[in-house]
């Protein structure tokens, strides 16, 4: 009897255990494409692109997200996705079956170096199902060099300058009187 029960305690157990183990399948009648697979900026650029999102299925589906998420391909810089884009989340209107919509991302290139940029598209129910991706734009975002680096500049050449003004005019202003007392 105490084995019987054991048996049903272990068998009970696996069965609430396995939801949290249940391999995620993802949507194969919803398929995310992007415009580009590269984006070469500057630091500071504001960049676009845009990703459509198609209802390959035969039937409408709505309650659609749409995220998007901006890593480090390099692991060397820190990316707050945040600072990158204030409108990272598009909560999507119904698609017909074999109807699209198109999202147009805007954002502003705050790190140099190596990114990855991807919208992952999931359910609003946050059913188990995996996300579905466009494939990632690599973003290539260039340092900025500048010779005015905070604005240093006018400060740097117009004091020394303004200080070589000054000191001619004082020798200019002894020599003449120099030359006018003799």
């Amino acid at each position: 009897m105490i084995a019987r029960l054991a048996v049903c305690v272990a068998i009970a157990s696996a069965l609430v255990i396995a939801p949290a183990a249940y391999a995620a399948e993802s949507r194969s009648d919803i398929q995310v494409s992007a415009d580009r697979a590269k984006i070469r900026i500057g630091l500071g650029g504001k960049f676009s692109f845009q990703t459509t999102v198609t209802n390959r299925g035969s039937a409408p589906v709505s309650g659609l997200i749409a995220h998007l998420n901006v890593l480090d391909l390099t692991g060397n810089t820190y990316v707050d996705p945040e600072d990158w884009s204030t409108t990272r989340t598009r909560y999507l209107e119904p698609i017909p079956a074999g109807g699209s919509t198109t999202i147009k991302w805007n954002g502003q290139a705050v790190n140099s170096g190596s990114l990855g940029l991807y919208v992952a598209v999931l359910d609003r129910q946050g059913s188990p199902r995996r996300p579905v991706m466009a494939p990632a734009i690599r973003m290539d975002v260039i340092a900025r060099r500048t010779l005015n680096a905070g604005g240093v500049a006018p400060l740097a050449i117009g004091i020394p300058g303004l200080i070589g003004l000054l000191t001619l005019g004082v020798s200019l202003s002894r020599r003449v009187r120099k030359d006018g007392s003799s």
